[in-house]
């Protein structure tokens, strides 16, 4: 899935909050579960508009962003 695709940001859906894209989930409610130490089928069960292929791929995203940012520093 491409990034372009995984997270949406539109200031009229939630204020501009990133969303998973062609939902309404914020992308901090996944973030929120996972902290909470819930798992990831919780997640996908409380929010069935997500997909796995989602999560996945915006996990994956956020961990390139952060690695980029860590060799830059």
């Amino acid at each position: 899935m491409s990034p372009s695709r995984v997270i949406h940001t539109d200031p009229e859906v939630l204020g501009g909050m990133p969303v998973f894209a062609g939902t309404r989930v914020p992308l901090k409610n996944l973030i929120d579960y996972l902290e909470a130490g819930y798992p990831l089928d919780e997640f996908l069960d409380d929010f069935p508009s997500v997909t796995r292929e989602q999560v996945i791929a915006a996990l994956e995203e956020a961990q390139e962003a952060l690695s980029e940012r860590a060799c830059a520093a």
